[in-house]
Formats: C-alpha cells, sequence, structure tokens
C-alpha cells in the first residue's frame, strides 16, 4: 500500500482548507527509505565516535557494551524515522502540485 498524507489547502472565498491527500509511489517511498538508511548509518557512526569521547574525557573505561549503550542513547535522540522521510517526500510533492 502507497503511503500518503493530507496537506490543508487554502480556497479561495472559503475560511475552512480543503485537504488533499498526496500518495507517493512505491518506488519514491524505497528511495526515501535508502535516503534514511544511509543518514541514519552516518549518525550512528558519528553517534560511536561522539560516545567514545565523552568516555575518554570523563575517564571511564570504554567496555565495548557501555560504548554500544551510550550510541545507542545519541542515535535515538538524533536519528530520523523513515515516516519523516516519507512525509517530507510528501510534502514536497504537494507544495509542486498546488503551490505553483
Amino acid at each position: 500500500m502507497p503511503f500518503s498524507k493530507s496537506f490543508p489547502r487554502t480556497v479561495k472565498g472559503s475560511p475552512y482548507p480543503r485537504w488533499e491527500e498526496v500518495f507517493i509511489s512505491e518506488e519514491e517511498e524505497k528511495v526515501e527509505e535508502e535516503k534514511c538508511r544511509i543518514e541514519n548509518l552516518k549518525i550512528m557512526d558519528q553517534c560511536l565516535e561522539d560516545a567514545k569521547k565523552i568516555m575518554a574525557n570523563k575517564n571511564l573505561k570504554p567496555y565495548q557494551t557501555d560504548l554500544i549503550r551510550m550510541a545507542i542513547a545519541l542515535f535515538e535522540k538524533r536519528a530520523s524515522h523513515s515516516v519523516y522521510w516519507k512525509e517530507r517526500k510528501s510534502k514536497d510533492k504537494f507544495d509542486e502540485l498546488y503551490n505553483k
């Protein structure tokens, strides 16, 4: 089932917006998921490096499990979810269609 999102569009002469549902194709969805995956790998790498620095600055022994737990905690705070990427793609499509 393709991903969809609704956005409000102002209509002349009406105080209420008209909600337009925008669908992205399965191909567009896969592209956004791949972008998200690549970005999340970069973020996790940064989190591992940051966790190493934090542990070194606090003179903590860098046990691998502690390092990984700290990196995961940082990652959870920073990482984007794939839904965000799909919603952004949907918004771009909406803007393309209705904000010309």
